[in-house]
């Protein structure tokens, strides 16, 4: 009963069927991992794990629009940082969506940035943020789904 439901929910979210064939030892690890990681299935499972490579993938494509969080942690005792942090940020104001800033204890600040953009565009903001004297790490997220737009921006001019 609850195969034929999966297969009825599934169709109607346009769902393919592919058969693969694996190593017993792979197949071994793949169930251990979707129990593990507490997946419904060896389909989901294989799904997310699809669905993080296309990602990569398309990063590495360079002009596919993305969407993700530029994360860093920066000394916010450092001089100017922040204030160079905010210009970077108005610069590209076409990609950043939002941020948000959490003060840790001595003088960190975790921000979490929200982009969206070409890939290389949004690698090129992360790059020259985490170069910035006192930022102490940064990486980039990616994911292939777009947010909405709000609003056009108003022409420049």
């Amino acid at each position: 009963m609850a195969a034929s439901t999966e297969i009825n929910s599934s169709l109607r979210h346009g769902v393919s069927r592919i058969s693969v064939s694996l190593p017993e030892h792979l197949v071994t690890e793949l169930d251990q991992m979707v129990m593990q990681r507490g997946f419904e299935s060896r389909s989901q499972a294989i799904a997310a794990m699809i669905n993080a490579q296309l990602t990569e993938h398309k990063k590495k494509l360079g002009q596919n629009i993305m969407a993700g969080t530029i994360n860093l942690l920066y000394d916010h005792s450092v001089p100017g940082l922040q204030k160079q942090l905010r210009d970077l940020q108005h610069e590209y104001i076409s990609e950043v969506i939002s941020s948000l800033n959490v003060n840790l204890v001595h003088s960190q600040t975790l921000e979490i940035i929200l982009v969206q953009g070409p890939a290389s565009r949004l690698e090129t903001i992360t790059n020259r943020m985490i170069a910035c004297r006192g930022v102490i790490t940064g990486k980039l997220l990616m994911s292939a789904a777009i947010l909405p737009q709000v609003h056009p921006l108003p022409a420049a001019g």
